[in-house]
């Protein structure tokens, strides 16, 4: 029985993807077992810390870099928006399985509010000055845009920590990935998809990455059967946008790209982290997905993109 060491964050949600992950590969392989390795990355190590001041890049996938390099492990499963662009020399996105719902949710605390079917109306109707919940800097940027008055907090941790947070610390609501809650089998009441729209998802949101070392053929071929034709060419002209824009984890930008045969249109959006300043741009095109990814990012910059990121 051939044996397949697999890295992974130790956090609620990765645990829950990894062994998905397993299962899928163990399932097409009968003949190989999946072995689960657990590392600890700096944000990690960082829980009480909002995540802009962490700063850098690969906050959440250095360290299991640093593994796959030194052989320690065969391949990592990564959340996608977490793993940038440009990558240790020697190592390879070796397959990209089919994106989850990559949609914001907001999950509200029951403040009395209205009964309600849309994410955004939702989010309209909250009280004046009403307390949000979240850890990412394009959230609250989108969050600021929409309602200035909002107050906005960082909150960390597992999926269960989070939503405990919700209804223990005075939050009115938090804002979640859907990905997320639908990988970790968690459905909180009062949960609500917000539009795509105009609360664009952080690039590669809802995909997962399997990372390998280039040279291991072996376990990129066994990774490949979980490949995603039409999810690659979305996050590939994403990570374009990034990779132009030297965006990192908390810069507030949102991308969003679909794939439909040779044929990708894709929405992105930029603001300043107040949320007073807007930019977004449309695309659409078939070819390469890093060259209609790359048109975004020019259009995003004729905006002025750059000004308002600082």
């Amino acid at each position: 029985m051939k044996i397949l060491k697999m890295g992974t964050r130790g956090s609620q949600l990765a645990l829950a993807q990894a062994r998905l992950i397993a299962r899928q590969l163990e399932h097409l392989h009968p003949d190989l077992q999946v072995e689960e390795h657990i590392i600890r990355t700096t944000g990690d190590k960082n829980q009480g810390q909002p995540l802009p001041e962490i700063g850098g890049k690969g906050v959440f996938t250095l360290e299991i870099e640093d593994a796959l390099l030194s052989g320690e492990i065969d391949f990592a499963v990564h959340s996608l928006k977490d793993l940038p662009p440009a990558m240790p020399e020697g190592l390879c996105l070796a397959a990209v399985p089919p994106r989850e719902n990559p949609c914001d949710t907001l999950v509200l605390h029951d403040f009395n509010i209205p009964s309600v079917e849309n994410g955004d109306v939702a989010l309209k109707i909250l009280p004046l000055g009403a307390l949000v919940g979240t850890s990412s800097g394009r959230r609250a940027a989108m969050l600021r845009n929409l309602r200035p008055d909002l107050k906005i907090e960082s909150v960390r941790g597992n999926i269960d920590t989070r939503i405990r947070k919700l209804h223990e610390e005075g939050f009115h609501a938090i804002v979640l990935a859907r990905a997320g809650l639908t990988r970790a089998q968690i459905e909180p009441s009062n949960t609500l998809n917000l539009p795509e729209s105009w609360f664009v998802p952080a690039p590669g949101q809802g995909a997962l990455a399997l990372q390998s070392r280039r040279d291991d053929l072996d376990s990129r071929a066994i990774l490949m059967a979980l490949e995603d034709a039409p999810t690659r060419a979305a996050i590939e002209a994403e990570r374009a946008v990034v990779s132009e824009l030297e965006a990192g984890c908390s810069t507030p930008l949102g991308v969003l790209a679909r794939s439909v045969g040779d044929a990708i249109s894709m929405h992105a959006v930029v603001l300043s982290p107040d949320g007073l300043q807007r930019i977004a741009v449309s695309v659409q095109g078939s070819g390469a997905p890093e060259l209609i990814g790359m048109r975004a990012a020019k259009s995003l910059l004729e905006k002025g993109a750059r000004e308002i990121l600082g």
